[in-house]
């Protein structure tokens, strides 16, 4: 999926911020000269052992709290995927590149509601040198995803 050419179709406003080379969310924050709580960190979460992955969405600024997570989806295993499962999951991307959206690759997106508090929230597009910058009201009536707390500072 390419993430503009996504949201061209579904016709959502958005702007694209390209920026130097970064690899986490905290340098992505800083290149793009926005607030780390308004960086939407995507990461990855296999379930049950694999039985299922799941994308869950925080603020840069935050960290997840995985017990607390897998309380609120009724007790589930939870784990950090790795690169290669990201790579597996979303060959249309940079390696280590996930957008926020994954209903786009049959998976449920979980965002903290620490997030669901910006206007606005910036991510990565599908490359580590390009962020997308949307109304969170946009990305949450486009992706419908379960917004629930599960971060620590």
């Amino acid at each position: 999926m390419n993430v503009c050419q996504f949201l061209r179709d579904h016709g959502v406003r958005f702007e694209t911020l390209p920026h130097r080379e970064a690899y986490d969310a905290q340098r992505l924050a800083q290149a793009v000269h926005v607030p780390g709580k308004m960086v939407a960190k995507t990461v990855l979460l296999r379930a049950n052992h694999r039985y299922g992955y799941l994308v869950a969405v925080v603020p840069a600024t935050k960290k997840i709290d995985l017990e607390q997570l897998s309380r609120a989806l009724g007790g589930c295993q939870l784990e950090l995927a790795s690169e290669d499962e990201i790579c597996e999951h979303c060959p249309d991307c940079e390696p280590g590149v996930l957008p926020p959206f994954g209903s786009q690759y049959a998976m449920q997106t979980v965002v903290d509601e620490s997030l669901a508090d910006q206007e606005e929230i910036v991510f990565e597009g599908n490359t580590h040198d390009e962020a997308i910058r949307m109304r969170f009201e946009d990305f949450k009536h486009l992706e419908e995803p379960l917004i629930i707390p599960f971060t620590k500072d």
